[in-house]
C-alpha cells in the first residue's frame, strides 16, 4: 500500500468527548469517525485493525470443529417472547415495529434465533456436537453509550453457540471453547487472565471471562499471585475476616456524632478505627408496596465500615433475586424513624425488615452503628447482648487487596477490560423454545447448550488501553494496522531514496509483509508522528545521508533509537524483527 493512494487524515487534538486513551488515540489516528452516540463508522485503518483480528478468532474456532453461518441483526419479538427476555431483557432491548406493526428488535445477541435454527435443525442424537458461530453487528441501548468502542451501542461480536445431548459432553464442549479462547488472546498478542465470572443476563451456571489486564478499566479482577485462582470481583467469594464472635467487652453507649453521616466521620470523632464501624444499606424489592396500602418491607443490609457492598451478591438474596432498589428516604423515615446516615440494628421492630449481616460483621464485637437518631451513633454494640441476632447472614461485600485466598495465600487485585467470555447454559433457552432431539433410547431429549462471545470491536480498543505511549498507539504485531511502514525522507528529490524505498517496498510485498511506503510530500518530522500516533510495529528510514554511507535505520515502535543496518541487509533484518515480534507476541 502507498500512503498516496490510501485514506489518511490524522489530527492533533482528541475530541474534548473522548474520556479514554483507546477513543482518543483511534479518533486521532483517523481509525473511528462519530456518527451518533455509541455508533462509529470504521475507517479504512480501523477496519483493517478488525478484519484481522477477526481472521484469528475465525482461524481459531474453525480449529475448535465451529462451524459459521451469519444470523441476521434484527430478529422478530416472537422468539425473544418465547424465551421470556421480551419483557426481562430491560431498556438495552432495542425494539421496533415494521410497516405491518409486528415487533422486531436489533439483536443485542442471538441466544433465541440459533436455539430455534438448532430445533428446527437437529432432530437426532447423531448430529450432535455441534457449535455454530457467527460474526455480526450487535445493538444495545446502553443508557450512557461513552469510552469509544469499549461501551458504544453498536458493535461487532462474535457469538458462538454448542448442543450436546447430555451435561457431560456439554461440558467438554465449554473446555474445548475455553482452550480456543486461550489460544485467540495469546495470538492477538494481549497480556490477558481467565476469571471465574457472574453469568448476568445471559444465565447459566458455569462462566468464566477474559480480561485484557489494563491500568485504564472499569473491571477489577481478584486473583491469587501463588495460584491459578482468579474472579471478577462482582464474583469473588469474600471471607470471613474473624475466626470467631468476638466476645463482648464494652458498655452499649449513644455517642454524639453531630454531621456525621458517613462511617469514616465516625470513626474519627469516636477515634475508632474504621474497621469497627458498621455502616447501614437499606433496599426495597422492585415490586413490594406497589399498588396496595401494606407498608413497604425493607432489607437491612449491614457491611464493615471499610468494606464496599458487591451488588451482585445482592442480587442475589431471598427476596431481593426479582430485583430491587435503594429504599426511599420516606421509605426509611416510616420504619427507622430517623434520616439516612444514622441508622442501625438496634431497637429495631423485625415485622417490616430483614436484617441482614455479612459474614464479617455477624463476627463482631463491640461495634459502632447508627443509634436511629439523626446526630448519634451508638459504641459497643454486641449481638445477642444488644440486638437479636441478624436474620440472614451472607457474603454481602467486595474483596479487598490482602484478604486471605482460597486455597491459601493472599489476594491480589488489578484491573481489566473483558473481552471475551463463556458460559455453561444448560437447558435454559432450549427448554424454553422446546429445542429438542431424539436420543439413542428414542425419546425426546432438550439440548444442552453454551455460550461463547468474543468483542471484536471491544479487543481494538483494549490492545491500544493496554499498549500506548505519549506518542500514539504500540499494535501488537498481529493486529495492527500495517506491519512495516518505510519513511522515505526526501523522496521527490533523491533518486537515490526513490529506488532504495521502492526497492525494499516491492521485496517486503513479495514477501507476504503488510507494508505501506509513505510516499507523501511532507516533512520527516509530519510523517514520524503520524505513524507513531499509528503504531506501526516496525518503521525503516532510507535518507540520503544514511545511504550515502550504505545503511538503514530501522527501529520498533516501542524503541527510542533506531538500529543502523547495511541497506543490502535491511529486507532479511525486517524479516527476521518481525519474525521475533511474532513469536513475542504468542510467548
Amino acid at each position: 500500500m502507498r500512503a498516496s493512494q490510501y485514506h489518511l487524515n490524522t489530527l492533533k487534538e482528541a475530541p474534548a468527548e473522548a474520556e479514554v486513551i483507546s477513543h482518543q488515540l483511534m479518533t486521532r489516528a483517523g481509525m473511528i469517525r462519530k456518527v451518533a452516540g455509541g455508533i462509529y463508522s470504521y475507517m479504512p485503518m480501523g477496519l483493517k485493525v478488525l478484519r484481522k483480528i477477526e481472521a484469528i478468532v475465525r482461524e481459531e474456532m474453525n480449529r475448535a470443529g465451529a462451524i459459521e453461518l451469519l444470523m441476521p441483526i434484527v430478529q422478530p419479538a416472537e422468539l425473544w417472547q418465547e424465551s421470556g427476555r421480551w419483557d426481562a431483557y430491560g431498556p438495552e432491548l432495542l425494539r421496533l415495529h415494521d410497516r405491518h406493526d409486528r415487533d422486531f428488535v436489533l439483536q443485542p445477541t442471538s441466544e433465541e434465533v440459533i436455539t430455534d435454527i438448532a430445533r428446527n435443525e437437529i432432530h437426532s442424537w447423531r448430529q450432535l456436537p455441534l457449535n455454530f458461530y457467527h460474526i455480526q453487528t450487535k445493538f444495545r441501548d446502553e443508557r450512557r453509550p461513552r469510552f469509544g468502542l469499549m461501551r458504544g451501542r453498536e458493535f461487532i461480536m462474535k457469538d458462538a453457540y454448542s448442543f450436546d445431548r447430555n451435561e457431560e459432553e456439554a461440558r467438554i464442549s465449554y473446555d474445548r471453547m475455553y482452550d480456543a479462547y486461550q489460544r485467540i488472546f495469546t495470538r492477538l498478542g494481549l497480556n490477558f487472565r481467565a476469571v471465574a465470572a457472574d453469568t448476568g443476563s445471559i444465565g447459566g451456571s458455569r462462566s468464566h471471562e477474559f480480561q485484557v489486564i489494563a491500568d485504564t478499566s472499569e473491571d477489577l479482577i481478584v486473583y491469587n499471585p501463588d495460584t491459578d485462582y482468579a474472579a471478577n470481583i462482582e464474583l469473588a467469594d469474600a471471607p470471613c475476616l474473624l475466626p470467631a464472635r468476638e466476645a463482648a467487652g464494652a458498655p452499649l453507649e449513644k455517642r454524639s456524632t453531630p454531621d456525621a453521616h458517613k462511617c469514616e466521620i465516625v470513626a474519627t470523632q469516636l477515634g475508632v478505627p474504621l474497621a469497627r464501624t458498621v455502616k447501614a444499606i437499606v433496599l426495597a424489592g422492585e415490586d413490594t408496596g406497589q399498588g396496595t396500602d401494606q407498608a413497604t418491607h425493607l432489607w437491612l443490609l449491614l457491611i464493615r465500615g471499610d468494606h464496599e457492598a458487591n451488588e451482585t451478591k445482592i442480587s442475589k438474596l431471598p427476596g431481593l433475586e426479582g430485583g430491587w432498589r435503594m429504599a426511599t428516604e420516606e421509605e426509611i423515615q416510616a420504619t427507622f424513624g430517623c434520616v439516612p446516615g444514622y441508622l442501625g440494628p438496634v431497637g429495631l421492630s423485625r415485622d417490616r425488615i430483614t436484617v441482614i449481616a455479612d459474614t464479617t460483621v455477624a463476627r463482631m464485637g463491640d461495634f459502632v452503628c447508627g443509634a436511629n437518631e439523626a446526630g448519634y451513633h451508638l459504641s459497643g454494640v454486641n449481638w445477642g447482648r444488644d440486638l437479636p441476632e441478624p436474620d440472614q447472614v451472607a457474603d454481602l461485600r467486595n474483596v479487598m487487596a490482602g484478604d486471605p485466598a482460597p486455597g491459601g495465600g493472599t489476594l491480589a487485585i488489578q484491573r481489566g477490560i473483558e473481552v471475551g467470555h463463556v458460559f455453561f447454559l444448560g437447558d435454559k433457552y432450549s427448554n424454553a423454545l422446546n429445542a429438542t432431539f431424539l436420543d439413542s433410547d428414542g425419546k425426546p431429549t432438550v439440548m444442552q447448550m453454551g455460550c461463547y462471545g468474543i468483542g471484536v470491536s471491544r479487543i481494538a480498543a483494549a490492545a491500544i488501553e493496554q499498549n500506548h505511549d505519549v506518542r500514539g498507539m504500540i499494535w501488537p504485531l498481529s493486529i495492527a494496522p500495517f506491519e512495516v511502514v518505510i519513511c522515505p525522507i526526501g523522496l521527490g528529490k533523491s533518486e537515490a531514496v526513490r529506488t532504495a524505498a521502492h526497492q525494499l517496498y516491492q521485496e517486503l510485498l513479495a514477501a507476504g509483509v503488510d507494508v505501506v511506503l509513505d510516499d507523501r510530500d511532507t516533512r520527516p518530522g509530519v510523517m514520524f508522528a503520524d505513524w507513531e500516533l499509528i503504531g506501526v510495529p516496525l518503521r525503516v528510514t532510507l535518507g540520503d545521508r544514511s545511504l550515502k554511507a550504505g545503511a538503514a535505520e530501522i527501529q520498533a515502535r516501542r524503541d527510542t533509537r533506531p538500529d543502523t543496518v547495511p541497506i543490502r541487509q535491511a529486507l532479511e533484518h525486517v524479516l527476521q524483527r518481525l519474525k521475533a515480534g511474532r513469536l513475542q507476541d504468542t510467548a
